[in-house]
């Protein structure tokens, strides 16, 4: 079950990395900050493989699921479905800039019809019994912010929703890629900070361009909650000091201690037919900054892609990153020697 004080530290939902294989890693990581799964559209949920689409793990609770989409009936069936597969939180996109969702009515380019945004998640509150929450941007194109974000916040208050994750930055769907979407248009952490300051009876969290948990912690004596995106994918070591810097309690886990906790879940996910890689590539950067980073990707990369690969393979690789670190000492005690 999702405790009230998951959205402190959330990992976001990205399109083709946080499936359920990276969400298990994530959680051998941290205990109590929320996952989310990439967002699924309705029409795969009612029309595709569900069984593959939203199976996940009870390792991963809290987790919430994020839905695409903008037909209300379509989104309620969704929702109830996620529901009953267990998920502690459903949430809606009104954030995702790609040229997909803008062709199917979804994602930001409903930050300009908020008041369909509002009959959404109207609808989702009353069908389900967790948590229904919205992830938006600032605004898109044209609109001002300080008018779009706070009309969509407003309406779905008034409709139920008492969560909110907001992208610091505007959408632009005419003129920049989703890519560039990510980074070109300017932060602006202090309009979200006012959010929350006008609305403090709402849970807020802020979200876009946080790199680091030492970039989270000032958002969070203003803010309900910090959602990481990127910097918890490329860099998810950080995540080992979640539990302690965010919540106040547990004990730091390293990157060693995540291989073996993640090591027991490849093994059976092997047993059942995954690919190695499937599950290794959301481990490349988990010894980031360390002796022997670069050798544990390299040997992942090239390795675990191979047929029949297994944990060998994962075993090959840690020890290529004991053996730098144990070189490193090695140097440091011959240069005190010296000294």
């Amino acid at each position: 079950m999702r405790d009230d004080q998951a959205h402190r530290l959330s990992v976001a939902p990205m399109m083709d990395w946080t499936d359920r294989h990276c969400r298990v890693l994530h959680r051998t990581l941290t205990s109590r900050a929320l996952l989310y799964t990439e967002m699924l559209t309705t029409g795969a949920i009612l029309h595709g493989d569900r069984a593959r689409l939203l199976a996940f793990s009870a390792a991963e609770h809290p987790v919430a699921l994020q839905l695409g989409g903008s037909d209300a009936g379509d989104l309620v069936a969704a929702a109830r479905i996620g529901e009953a597969e267990g998920y502690d939180e459903i949430n809606l996109n009104v954030g995702c800039p790609s040229d997909r969702v803008q062709s199917g009515r979804f994602g930001a380019c409903l930050m300009r019809e908020p008041e369909l945004v509002a009959e959404c998640m109207a609808a989702i509150g009353a069908a389900v019994k967790v948590p229904a929450t919205v992830k938006c941007r600032i605004g898109v194109d044209e609109q001002e912010p300080e008018e779009s974000l706070f009309r969509l916040v407003d309406l779905c208050a008034q409709a139920g929703v008492t969560t909110f994750i907001v992208h610091a930055r505007k959408a632009w769907l005419k003129g920049l890629s989703p890519k560039e979407n990510r980074d070109v248009p300017p932060l602006d952490y202090d309009l979200v900070h006012r959010l929350k300051r006008e609305r403090p009876e709402l849970t807020i969290a802020i979200n876009g361009g946080i790199g680091s948990l030492e970039e989270a912690l000032p958002h969070l004596e203003v803010m309900d909650g910090v959602m990481l995106g990127r910097a918890a994918y490329h860099t998810p070591g950080l995540l080992g000091q979640v539990d302690r810097l965010v919540f106040g309690q547990g004990e730091d886990v390293d990157a060693f201690q995540a291989v073996e906790r993640y090591r027991g879940y490849i093994a059976d996910q092997l047993a059942r037919g995954t690919h190695l890689a499937a599950m290794t590539r959301h481990m490349l950067g988990l010894f980031h900054g360390m002796p022997g980073a670069r050798t544990w990707r390299r040997i992942l990369t090239v390795e675990g892609v191979k047929a029949g690969a297994g944990l060998e393979v994962v075993d090959a690789a840690l020890a290529a990153v004991l053996g730098a670190q144990d070189e490193r000492r090695l140097r440091g005690l011959e240069a005190g020697q010296a000294a």
